[in-house]
């Protein structure tokens, strides 16, 4: 059980007989659920995990032709559930991690009785029929941005990100965690997540859907909450949050945490 563990970083938590795992986004790490777990262990078994890059993981294991798409995130994800013996879980993912949540589910449905996705987007670049915020010169300076000044990137990004100013604490948390990872991984994984397009992989998804947003977020308009809604095969539900950022999670506990617990506790209800 070593290697997937170590890798990872996996912790496993409480004791429960229902099993939570919690999957970050791009340029945090399992830190970004600090203010969730205590509320999870007392009900749960919670497994937490680092994706391979973050700045908590060991570089040198990042391989940047697997993770050039989502599928290396989702086999990760699946290796860890195996190696865990986790046989049905209530998988909660945000951003980057919401969408291999997608992924992973399509390869193995059996393995997740339900995702909760924060903070989700099938494609950020805009179509002549989807909006998803972003046009491609947007992505080629921010990716110019990051190559040219990684640090500059970050003071400048973060607070725009999490819906804050630069003092804020879950600004100074998310910009920790993106200083910790090395530039060019960042790049790398930035640069796959904001290209990618996933909206042909929805009509696949079977496995009930928590989609949780924003209503004022920078890299995912409230649109693409209902477009996912609307696209995905299962059943699905949307709440939107009066909250403001990417990161509600870290940014505005006191609203979203529980908005995730009753998500968690309870399943969609056949109208």
């Amino acid at each position: 059980m070593g290697a997937v563990k170590e890798a990872h970083n996996v912790q496993v938590l409480g004791s429960g007989e229902k099993t939570v795992v919690l999957g970050h986004g791009f340029g945090t790490d399992q830190s970004v659920w600090k203010h969730l777990v205590p509320h999870l262990v007392g009900e749960y078994r919670v497994i937490l995990y680092d994706n391979m890059g973050a700045g908590t993981t060991n570089p040198d294991y990042f391989d940047f032709d697997r993770y050039a798409t989502l599928e290396g995130y989702a086999y990760d994800l699946l290796a860890i559930l195996e190696e865990f013996n986790v046989d049905n879980c209530i998988y909660v993912g945000h951003s980057l991690a919401s969408m291999t949540g997608v992924i992973a589910s399509i390869f193995r449905p059996d393995l997740f009785h339900k995702l909760i996705m924060i903070s989700a987007s099938p494609r950020f670049i805009n179509t002549h029929d989807y909006y998803g915020g972003f046009e491609q010169e947007d992505i080629n300076q921010l990716c110019h941005a990051i190559e040219s000044n990684y640090k500059s990137w970050i003071v400048g990004f973060a607070p725009l990100a999490v819906g804050g100013d630069l003092d804020s604490v879950a600004v100074q948390e998310f910009s920790r965690t993106l200083f910790n990872m090395r530039p060019d991984i960042s790049l790398s994984v930035f640069r796959t997540i904001f290209t990618f397009d996933l909206r042909q992989f929805l009509a696949r998804v079977t496995v009930p859907c928590h989609i949780i947003q924003s209503s004022k977020d920078l890299a995912v308009p409230v649109s693409v909450a209902e477009y996912l809604h609307q696209n995905i095969a299962g059943k699905s539900i949307v709440e939107v949050m009066s909250t403001e950022g990417h990161l509600p999670q870290l940014s505005s506990p006191e609203i979203t945490i529980p908005v995730l617990i009753r998500h968690i506790n309870h399943d969609i209800v056949d109208a």
